[in-house]
């Protein structure tokens, strides 16, 4: 993240060369610090929905998945409980 200090300690060299005055560096550090805090929170929420998504994804795969498995061993089990019954008998 760029901060308002680092943006103006790069600056200050246009201060020292007389190519700006340290009041235009100053909103120039404050601006491109303010939209560099945005941008940061622009993306970090991006992230933030992309990775909730991805679990979302993943969670909902998974789950069907353990779901079918569960069906399957519930249905081995079910034959294999009936299957001694038979032999028994």
């Amino acid at each position: 993240m760029v901060t308002k200090d680092k943006v103006q300690a790069g600056l200050e060299d246009f201060v020292r060369q007389g190519k700006i005055s340290a009041a235009d560096a100053q909103a120039m550090a404050e601006k491109i610090a303010r939209d560099g805090r945005r941008e940061f929170e622009n993306a970090s929420a991006k992230v933030g929905e992309t990775v909730r998504d991805l679990l979302a994804f993943t969670d909902n795969k998974y789950l069907a998945r353990l779901e079918a498995l569960e069906a399957r061993v519930g249905a081995l089990e079910g034959h294999q409980a009936k299957a001694p019954k038979r032999g028994k008998a």
